[in-house]
């Protein structure tokens, strides 16, 4: 709805001051309620433009627009322009969504371009923690949105399978001096090697160890959890295969006869502060080995090759500075603007008010089996959407456990729930409630009106979604429409066999909600229940 005003607008301008004006500049927001429906400032901005009094260039706008939506424009000083719908073209979302359902929200605005997702991508040491897994449900509703915008999304787990965090994995395994991993799943580890490769144990080859218990993390602790959390992956990419294939060689070599890479004490280093870092960094190592730098930035480039028009990369906040070096690398690379990095923030897991102690099994932090363990995968994908990436989160576990309307996502799926609870007693009227449905004629109830207009923001918010990546206005949006759907039941009753006609209207509104909420839900990775 908000590119039609836009459109309006746009046509109005042309019309009434002869200025092609871009459709992109033209805001518009959601005021508060009581001022409108939409509003916008761009009188003001065309004011400064054309050295005219705002409130004039507003009225020369209202004058150009002609539409049947629209109830009112109201002018407020000093040039904000606010719209009225009328009832019509809500009563006409409501059918729209009921005809459309889970499409509902579905457009063309990606048009099939390709994009590669890379997110949680922990190091296959040991259990994944809520610091890693901030970015699952995030990478995962981003791949769901994209999906709904007619993008093509592909979701990757990068495995670091090789390289010196291997090496500590199988000093860890073996418990010598230099273990840094510790936990239950050593010693597992260390059992199953007994069992199944003593001879690489008699060796004592760490690196031989700890990419073959790199494997076992992979495939019996990661990709578990990653299905508990409600991830599929596309693929897990291996850092090692890469590293045999020769790509990362390539990428360096093209890299040297463009001149960003020298040798100094015997080690090889990309010129990485030619694009902003503070330093250069190392590609290959004075022993001969690749860097995990060297092999990302041959990782990047293969991405690239394969056919993906853009790449988002989410890291934890300890990453940060590898974000300008990347993008330095792939821009020597003629790949500029091709990555978008988003990074997040820390996150405390709060117990009783205090922070909870770490993982026996994981041996130094809360895993995200842990988690999902004490207050199970909706609620722990639902309060790790809650919050921007970029601001750090307190995890309360008692809050996401109880089972009240302060906890979100129990008040979310409440709602959703009641909805069907009040379809199943419609069910049982014997009454033919489509032959009275007559809602063109109807004076809508100010709860009715505040719900529609709520479920009418609905393919906005995911087109922004997908432009943004701000994924965290999906649950606050659908905290709100909860909410508008609690008041607009305390205050106008569904079901009364006295007034079947408000019935039949009413049911088609909450049917409507019930589709928009679960889709919602759906876009999270969080189930809607149709009974609590």
């Amino acid at each position: 709805m908000k590119k039609e005003i836009q459109k309006l607008i746009q046509a109005a301008i042309k019309s009434s001051l002869g200025i092609d004006f871009e459709l992109e500049k033209i805001k518009i927001d959601y005021p508060p309620e009581g001022m409108g429906d939409f509003a916008t400032n761009v009188a003001l901005v065309l004011g400064n433009v054309v050295g005219k009094n705002p409130m004039k260039v507003a009225e020369g706008i209202k004058g150009g627009i002609q539409s049947d939506s629209l109830h009112e424009i109201e002018i407020a000083k000093p040039g904000f322009m606010n719209f009225y719908l009328k009832d019509k073209p809500l009563q006409l979302v409501v059918v729209k969504i009921n005809e459309e359902k889970n499409k509902f929200g579905n457009s063309e605005a990606g048009a099939g371009k390709k994009i590669h997702l890379d997110f949680v991508s922990a190091n296959p040491t040991g259990p994944i923690h809520v610091g890693n897994a901030r970015g699952g449900p995030l990478g995962d509703t981003l791949a769901n949105v994209f999906e709904k915008t007619g993008y093509e999304p592909y979701r990757e787990y990068y495995v670091n399978d090789t390289g010196n965090q291997t090496d500590i994995l199988g000093h860890s395994v073996l418990g010598d001096s230099e273990a840094q991993y510790s936990g239950d799943y050593i010693q597992e580890l260390n059992s199953k090697f007994k069992i199944q490769n003593s001879k690489l144990l008699e060796e004592k080859n760490a690196r031989a160890i700890g990419e073959k218990a790199a494997e076992i993390v992979l495939d019996d602790i990661i990709k578990p959890s990653m299905e508990k959390f409600g991830i599929k992956f596309d693929n897990y990419f291996s850092e090692k295969k890469l590293q045999k294939s020769g790509r990362v060689d390539e990428v360096l070599n093209i890299l040297k006869e463009r001149g960003f890479i020298y040798e100094k004490d015997g080690a090889v280093w990309f010129k990485s502060t030619e694009f902003g870092d503070d330093k250069d960094r190392a590609v290959v190592k004075s022993n001969g080995e690749k860097t995990y730098f060297g092999a990302d930035i041959a990782y990047h480039i293969e991405k690239i090759e394969r056919g993906f028009e853009k790449l988002i990369d989410i890291w934890g906040a300890d990453h940060h500075g590898e974000v300008t070096r990347t993008q330095g690398a792939l821009k020597a690379l003629e790949y500029e603007n091709k990555l978008e990095v988003i990074l997040t923030q820390f996150v405390r897991v709060l117990k009783n008010g205090k922070e909870m102690k770490m993982s026996k099994r994981a041996g130094t932090y809360v895993s995200v089996d842990d988690l999902i363990d004490e207050v199970g995968k909706d609620a722990t994908r639902f309060f790790f959407l809650l919050h921007s990436a970029d601001t750090h989160m307190n995890f309360d576990l008692d809050l996401a456990k109880e089972k009240s309307e302060k906890n979100p996502v129990y008040y979310v799926q409440y709602a959703h729930a009641r909805i069907s609870s009040i379809l199943r007693k419609a069910d049982d009227l014997k009454s033919d409630l489509r032959s009275v449905l007559r809602y063109e004629l109807r004076k809508m109830h100010e709860k009715e009106r505040v719900l529609i207009f709520e479920l009418l923001k609905f393919p906005d918010l995911v087109e922004e979604v997908s432009q943004n990546y701000a994924v965290h206005y999906l649950p606050q949006y659908v905290m709100r429409l909860a909410d508008k759907l609690h008041n607009f039941y305390e205050q106008c009753r569904v079901i009364d066999e006295s007034d079947l006609e408000t019935t039949a209207w009413r049911l088609e509104i909450i049917k409507a909600a019930q589709i928009v909420l679960a889709e919602t839900l759906r876009l999270m990775g969080i189930t809607a229940p149709s009974r609590m």
